[in-house]
């Protein structure tokens, strides 16, 4: 962003949260990651171990239930960034978003990691 800045382009950033769309919502994209684990080798299983699997299986679920089901607030974001006379530099699409994901990306590293 910064560096087409001094070739008079404007960027604007958009940074969404978690929002329903058909393809997170879909039986598709949770039996992705169970065919995922079932042929992952031995090894990697033996590794990360059931447990994982159930809990990141249980937390994209979660995902899903609490996606934002307002796509117009992405797409307002992005009709104002390629409209505006004074587009900002960022957009931050969505309550988690604003309150999560975009604050932690400002955390020193190692801090966001144990988060």
């Amino acid at each position: 962003r910064r560096e087409l800045g001094d070739f008079g382009v404007k960027v604007s950033i958009i940074e969404p949260g978690c929002f329903q769309t058909n393809i997170l919502d879909s039986a598709e994209a949770r039996q992705s990651i169970v065919r995922a684990w079932e042929r992952a080798p031995d090894e990697i299983k033996r590794e990360y171990g059931q447990q994982y699997f159930h809990a990141y299986n249980s937390n994209f679920l979660r995902f899903i239930t609490t996606a934002n089901p307002k796509l117009s607030l992405v797409t307002k974001a992005m009709e104002h960034a390629l409209t505006a006379e004074h587009p900002r530099a960022r957009y931050g699409c969505g309550l988690d978003a604003r309150l999560f994901y975009i604050p932690l990306s400002y955390l020193p590293s190692a801090w966001a990691d144990r988060l």
